[in-house]
Parts: C-alpha cells; structure tokens; sequence
C-alpha cells in the first residue's frame, strides 16, 4: 500500500524549475513589485498633491467670496441677501449656500440637506476659522468650505472635483501602461541576465559531458569573475585529477597487460609441445592438459581485452574505415566466430544496405556478441539485419540484432552490462566461468567509436532470453 502512495505523491508533487527559469521569475517578479511601488507612490503623490492644490484654491476663493458676502450684507441696513446673491452670481459663482437668519439660500442640489451635519454645526457655531470637507453631490465629488459671517450666519462654497478625477484617470492609465513597459522590459532583462548568469554552467556541463565522453583533456578557461573562478579551478583541478588517474590506470593495466603476454606465449608454447605428446600422457593428464589448454586461452583473450581496452583509454585506437556491404560482412564474421552455424536473417532493403566501419573491429563485436549469447544464451543464437528507415525513405541506419534463448537481461541491469568486469545478478544473471566482463564493453566502445550504439531488450516474440541490438550509421548501396 504504501508503494503506490508514494508513487502517487511523486507524480503530483510539483516539479522543480530550472535555474535559468528562476532567475527569470525572481526579476520578473521584482520589476513587477518595483513598478507597482512606484505606479502606487506616484498616483498617491500626485493625488495628494492635486487635491491639496485646489483644496487651498477653495479656501482662498471662498474667503475672498465670504468676505464680498459679509460687505454686500453690511452695505443694507436691514441686511438683505438678494444683494450678495447678486454680487456672487455676477462674478459667476454658482455653487454655494448662503445661511442667513436660519434660512437657507442656494441653488439646488447645493442645499443643506447635502451638508454633512457635523460641517454645518462647525461652521455656524465656529469662531471664524473655515471647515472644509469633500462630499458627493449627484453623484460628483466637491470639495465644501464654510466660512462662518458674524452676526448673519454661514457661507457654503462647492468646488468641483471633475477635473481633478480626469486627471487621475488619465494618470492612473498612464502609469498602468508604464508598469507594463517596465515589467516587459523587466522581463527581457531577466531573460538576458539568466542567459549570462546559466552560461557559465552550460559551458561547465558542456565540459563535463565531453570528459565523460573520453576527452579529459578538456579544461575551463579562467574566468575574471572572483565567485566564477573558484567553480573553474575546482572544475579543473578535478578533471586533472581524473585524467591523471586514468591515465596511471591505463598505463598499469597496459603494462600489466604487456608483462603477462610474455610468460603466456611461454605457457602457450608448452602446452603445444605437451599437446604434441598427449598420447604418450596418462589419462589423469590429459584431463589436467585440456583444463590448462581452455585456461591458457581464456587467459590469452582476457590479455588480448585489457591491451585493447588500455588503448582506449591512451586514445591509440586509429580506425582503418571501408564501404562494407552489411549482410555479406556480418556473414563472412560470423562464419569466422565460435558458432560459424549461428543463422543470419536479413530483410530486403538490408542487403542493399552499405556501412563504413573498420572491418577488423565491427568483426569483433559480432564475434563478442555471439560468444555472449553462447556462453549464457542457452543454445544457439541468431542474427536479424534490418533497415529502421521508413520504405519512402533513403536508408540511413540499420540494426544487427543477436538474440539469444537464456533468462534475458534484468531491466535494471541493462546499462550495467556493458560497463568493464561488469557481471549481472538476480534475474538477469549472465555469468560464467568464460568471461572477465570485458567483452561487452569492448562492444560499447567499438560501437561507439563507429558513431552507433548498441543496447539489450527482450526478444520481440516473447519468448525468454535477450535482444543485443547495434544501430549503425548506414546508406544504400547504388545500381
């Protein structure tokens, strides 16, 4: 139960994003709270600052207009209103309200019933300094300043707040427009700048995969950036590290290897001579003589393994490249292997079809192959030559696949195969007292030398044992 559990948090647990991808949010991200702090500051300023402009415009007028309003009163004796009313429509004020002897007058809706009650007690019962405040009146902001007149009673002067709304809306959609221009142009700096900050990784990983493929000469160029340059002196100093020790390792497993070839020439020489009189031997002896004899030449291909593979670390190998045609080649190979009879089945368009390898190397791995599938195939194993390309299309790959009757290959142990001593376990065991593990990766490194790969699947018609299959670089052979 608890296998699919976490099967099923694994898949919906969210996946990580790449550097590159963060970086680019992080900016992103921060343009976008920079363009709204500042788009909020501004319009917040700007507003502040605009209604504080026509709030001390509205003071100043309506004091000037509450003062001809007290002097047109104090010119009638007794006071009437219709001659301030008079003198403020003249010089064009519309917006006000006049409380004189607890009478109300003003053109509608500028009336005491859209006052605020608290402003109009302020300023009728104040002592002279003005009270303002922004209301709504129909539905249209105005700022109302009262002006308390001694002995008569209260001026209202309305201020509409129209053009200061215009002028907000128009700011409010130009600083939209600009934080959009800033988060873009955020966004395209954050592309560059995640472009300059991952380069350096892609050239280290670049790096890194081209030591992983062989060349482990590769190093970084020294970098003027403090914080980049410890990353490239590390990365160095590793991979000098590496390639120092593979290359002790090659020479010791090349001398190692150089050093054995002579006492088993020896060795070899003597059990021919001892092969020459067997006759003359007791039985007991020939027994001895045939396990000595296989052990003799096990032990000559395991050298022959390790002066080959000690050439691919050193760089030595040199490929002679001919125009082979496939189907005849893997033929004449494996008439020349540990099982002549292996069967090889090729379709059509594969016998058209031509390769360029070095003929002596593809024969070994063909040969390797078959000794595989021999020693831990169970039985004979068999060839298929086919053409992966369409049939409307000119042939430019194909596959050898060597198929075998044993166990097969556990999935997981697929890759490990072909690593060097490498052996399988569990239900993919391949093992045996013939091999050192040295074959099938000696199958990898020609392969991929020759610019193809080569790996391990099951048998297509699912019966039990294993799929060895090369794909190689190939093109059509022309009338």
């Amino acid at each position: 139960m608890a296998g699919p559990i976490r099967r099923i948090i694994r898949r919906t647990r969210p996946r990580s994003i790449g550097l590159r991808r963060r970086i680019l949010v992080i900016i992103t991200l921060g343009s976008i709270a920079l363009s709204v702090f500042v788009a909020t500051t501004t319009f917040g300023l700007t507003r502040s600052n605009l209604v504080t402009e026509r709030d001390e415009a509205a003071i100043s007028t309506s004091r000037r207009n509450a003062l001809s309003v007290e002097r047109d009163l104090g010119q009638t004796l007794p006071p009437e209103p219709t001659a301030a009313r008079a003198s403020l429509e003249r010089i064009g004020v519309q917006r006000y309200m006049l409380w004189y002897r607890e009478t109300q007058y003003g053109r509608p809706p500028y009336t005491r019933d859209n006052l605020p009650p608290e402003l109009f007690d302020q300023v009728v019962t104040g002592s002279g300094e003005p009270a303002r405040q922004i209301v709504r009146v129909d539905d249209e902001l105005n700022i109302v300043v009262g002006w308390s007149v001694p002995e008569v009673g209260a001026y209202f002067e309305f201020f509409p707040l129209d053009d200061v709304e215009s002028n907000l809306a128009n700011l409010r959609v130009a600083l939209l427009l600009a934080a959009l221009i800033t988060t873009g142009l955020g966004v395209l700096v954050g592309i560059f700048a995640a472009r300059r900050a991952v380069k350096p990784l892609g050239t280290a990983a670049q790096a890194a995969s081209a030591i992983a493929g062989g060349r482990l000469d590769t190093r970084l160029e020294n970098n003027e950036d403090p914080d980049l340059r410890v990353l490239t002196e590390s990365f160095n100093d590793m991979a000098e590290a590496l390639e120092q020790r593979v290359e002790r390792d090659a020479r010791f497993a090349s001398d190692v290897s150089h050093e054995l070839r002579s006492p088993l020439m020896t060795l070899a020489a003597s059990v021919e001579v001892m092969e020459a009189r067997r006759n003359d031997l007791p039985e007991r002896a020939q027994a001895a003589l045939d396990l000595l004899s296989s052990d003799v030449v096990r032990f000559q291909g395991l050298v022959e393994d390790l002066l080959e593979i000690s050439r691919f670390d050193a760089g030595a190998i040199r490929l002679n490249m001919d125009e082979l045609l496939a189907a005849e080649f893997v033929r004449q190979a494996v008439a020349v292997s540990s099982v002549p009879s292996t069967p090889v089945h090729v379709t059509e368009r594969a016998e058209l079809a031509l390769i360029r390898g070095d003929k002596r190397r593809l024969a070994r791995v063909i040969a390797n192959l078959i000794d595989n599938a021999r020693a831990y195939g169970g039985g004979e194993p068999e060839i298929t030559i086919e053409v992966i390309n369409p049939p409307n299309e000119p042939i430019s790959h194909i596959t050898i696949a060597v198929e075998d009757r044993g166990v097969g290959v556990a999935p997981e142990e697929r890759s490990l195969i072909f690593e060097r001593f490498a052996r399988g376990g569990g239900a993919g065991r391949r093992t045996g007292s013939e091999g050192a593990g040295l074959g099938l990766s000696l199958v990898d490194e020609h392969v991929r030398m020759h610019g193809g790969r080569v790996w391990v699947e099951d048998r297509l018609d699912g019966d039990p044992g294993a799929r060895f299959v090369i794909e190689l670089m190939a093109m059509e052979l022309e009338d």
